[in-house]
């Protein structure tokens, strides 16, 4: 059956999931499907993906960011049950156990190495790849671009550097992670070595550190900006949206802001 929203809208987005439980977003037109990580089991990936009229069997490719289990958990078996490349850079393929996936794997290329910093065709998808200062070995963030519509992603940084900065330029659509409250942090449950790695430039974005970016270099073109990764710990949702909402009425932004609470799934967004 024909999705009859695919039909007449140009570009869908969902983040099914975005947390320390799992992180993993849908990117869809009529014709190419795909998901940016596998941090949810393939069961939670299907049903997230029903909530939104998407089938798991629709999906042509998986793209990761990093190795980290919660962006990783489920890839092995969606691999195995769908057998679709993956699409990885070089460096963080070596740190995946591929053994349960390999059995069935359908073709010979169905891990597709790129190195960071490089672009890729996925069906009717551009996707460029940009490194991200993260505790990973290779971490990645990605735009993906259809037709004149770009998105981007960019998850799991300690901070937004100029690569970072150039990259989401341009996009219609921005994920991007609003993590921690510092306060919060300080005086929350996390140990010590773990509130240091959080904080630290290869660690996690706090709201503080999202609203400079806001401030200082945002793209006003921009129409939506989602804020996700937020830790269910040391964070609230509606902490993070005001610091995001004045840094944007500060610039007079006509962006849209909306925030993703841990363990649940995004609206779906259209273009």
């Amino acid at each position: 059956m024909v999705d009859p929203l695919a039909e007449v809208s140009i570009l869908k987005v969902c983040v099914l999931a975005t947390s320390s439980s799992g992180n993993c977003t849908f990117i869809g037109t009529g014709a190419t499907r795909i998901l940016i990580d596998a941090g949810l089991s393939a069961r939670e990936t299907a049903t997230r993906l029903e909530a939104i009229g998407e089938r798991l069997d629709s999906i042509d490719a998986i793209v990761v960011t990093h190795e980290h289990s919660d962006h990783v958990c489920g890839l092995p078996v969606l691999l195995k049950k769908l057998g679709v490349p993956v699409y990885i850079s070089e460096l963080t393929a070596r740190q995946i156990d591929w053994s349960e996936a390999e059995s069935k794997r359908r073709g010979p290329a169905a891990v597709r190495t790129f190195p960071a910093g490089t672009g890729f065709a996925i069906g009717e998808f551009h996707v460029q790849s940009f490194s991200i200062p993260h505790d990973a070995i290779d971490a990645c963030g990605f735009t993906v671009a259809s037709a004149a519509l770009k998105v981007g992603l960019a998850m799991d940084l300690g901070y937004v550097p100029e690569n970072v900065r150039y990259q989401l330029d341009g996009c219609e659509l921005v994920v991007l992670e609003s993590n921690h409250d510092l306060d919060m942090l300080k005086v929350g449950p996390y140990p010590w070595a773990l509130k240091q790695r959080v904080m630290g430039r290869r660690g996690h974005l706090s709201n503080d550190t999202a609203a400079e970016y806001l401030l200082e270099s945002f793209d006003a073109r921009t129409g939506t900006l989602v804020l996700g990764h937020l830790s269910e710990q040391n964070n609230h949702p509606e902490i993070a949206r005001m610091a995001a909402q004045a840094a944007i009425e500060r610039r007079s932004l006509r962006t849209r802001l909306t925030v993703i609470e841990p363990r649940k799934q995004s609206e779906v967004f259209t273009f």
